[in-house]
């Protein structure tokens, strides 16, 4: 026989049903018949599960967690003696508890992570702990960059002789990375925290991963960001190309059209995306496993595209500045040279990081091999805000030579402080702003660790 604990499908349900105390609370004073065996009530550490007659099966809804259907059932079985059935098919008589199959309740994409990460069960625990690790390292290197990223911006909006155009397309693509590091922070955070108190007895449904709407409007956000980090990219290595290739290096800046182009652009894609998913994603918790669907390619596929179109205005770049170096050795032509040569380094390592990110964890593989390609990947694109705030700004002669002067300004009006100054004496305010110049407990853990590796 079956027995079918229909419930309430919602969260409030298993809110009733969430911990020892509650589950004992709810059957200590139920009165099992004699006449009859019956398995005795138990906590599974997820589910309470009631006194179930010999030989039937119980189920009850799959319980709100990442990576589960919870419109589906778990189940467990009470063998004829009275004694839960455990995992190899025989009674429990160890833990008197037995065993709870919730592979029913797995998504598909988390029923393909689990059968890839248990093709060797004896690695398993140890690429859930290089998951954790890697965890820990994205938090510090989103981090530094965010801190990074905003210094840069406060740069390049403090000082005026900084202000050209190409300066104006790295703030707004400074601007999406923020947007993107912020809200990564924030989710990465409060998993952390619900994690700790999980792992302190602390039973906690609260937090941003289970709280509808509002995690998967963060989640939107975020896809929006990175969507428009990338175009951004596009525009960096567009407007290096023109300016390169142009023959006339005064050629009229489309400014407006880069900023439809970069951030009005991704609002089309994430809409797109965001309606497909909503329709096939609304039965799984905070959309759980969106990034391993075939319509994520509606976001992923333009990104791919901006990484080989950079790639190609790279070469093209290079192969132009050669043939115009030897001609001539302008001004013009050695100012460009030098933002060339930040774009050799910049643009490969961007390139590198991001087709990293999207391709798909080596799940398969061994230990060593899972720990380099996790540790590599999530280093470069933690980091990746750090790289270009050091190289379009930290590392940048005009932004060096702004904050030198700015510094010996300061220096110049500390030393003349109290003393008869000259007339036509220049303030730090005058020096500083000069005239313009031309980035189940398991279960849900290894979710929240695994939706990353795709």
């Amino acid at each position: 026989g079956t027995m079918s604990m229909e419930g309430d499908a919602d969260l409030n349900y298993f809110l009733l049903n969430r911990t020892f105390e509650s589950c004992a609370l709810k059957y200590e004073d139920y009165a099992m018949p004699v006449t009859a065996s019956y398995c005795n009530w138990t906590w599974d550490s997820v589910l309470c599960w009631p006194p179930t007659p010999a030989g039937t099966i119980v189920r009850q809804r799959c319980p709100f967690r990442h990576g589960l259907d919870h419109t589906r059932y778990a189940e467990r079985r009470c063998s004829a003696m009275g004694e839960w059935i455990g995992r190899n098919g025989s009674s429990d008589v160890h833990s008197q508890t037995g065993w709870t199959n919730y592979t029913p309740c797995y998504t598909p994409e988390m029923q393909h992570i689990m059968d890839m990460l248990y093709l060797n069960r004896d690695t398993a625990n140890d690429k859930f702990n290089i998951a954790e690790r890697t965890r820990v390292l994205e938090i510090v290197g989103f981090s530094i960059s965010l801190a990074a990223l905003i210094f840069s911006l406060i740069i390049f909006w403090r000082f005026r002789s900084l202000r050209n155009n190409r300066t104006r397309i790295h703030k707004n693509l400074f601007v999406a990375m923020v947007i993107q590091v912020l809200i990564r922070l924030i989710l990465y955070i409060d998993q952390a925290i619900i994690r700790a108190n999980h792992d302190k007895g602390m039973i906690d449904r609260q937090g941003i991963d289970n709280t509808p709407l509002l995690c998967e409007a963060c989640y939107v956000l975020l896809e929006y960001a990175r969507t428009a980090m990338f175009m951004w990219m596009f525009i960096e290595g567009l407007y290096l190309h023109n300016m390169v290739t142009v023959t006339v290096f005064q050629v009229r800046f489309p400014f407006l059209s880069y900023v439809f182009l970069g951030w009005g652009g991704p609002i089309i894609l994430t809409a797109v995306w965001g309606a497909i998913t909503a329709k096939y994603k609304s039965h799984q918790q905070c959309w759980w496993g969106y990034n391993l669907t075939y319509y994520y390619w509606i976001l992923e596929g333009p990104r791919l595209t901006v990484i080989l179109l950079n790639f190609c205005f790279l070469l093209n770049i290079i192969r132009v500045l050669v043939v115009k170096l030897r001609q001539s050795h302008t001004s013009d032509i050695e100012q460009v040279r030098k933002a060339v040569r930040a774009a050799v380094v910049l643009l490969p390592l961007l390139g590198i990081t991001n087709i990293l990110s999207m391709t798909a964890a080596p799940l398969k593989k061994s230990v060593l091999e899972f720990a380099l390609w996790s540790y590599t990947t999530h280093f470069l694109t933690s980091f990746q805000g750090f790289f270009i705030a050091l190289i379009y700004c930290f590392l940048n002669g005009e932004v060096r030579s702004a904050l030198l002067k700015s510094f010996r300004a300061y220096v110049d009006f500390r030393s003349g402080w109290g003393t008869q100054q000259p007339p036509r004496r220049q303030s730090f305010y005058t020096v500083a702003y000069t005239p313009a110049v031309s980035a189940p407990n398991v279960v849900a853990n290894s979710a929240t660790h695994f939706q990353r590796f795709t």
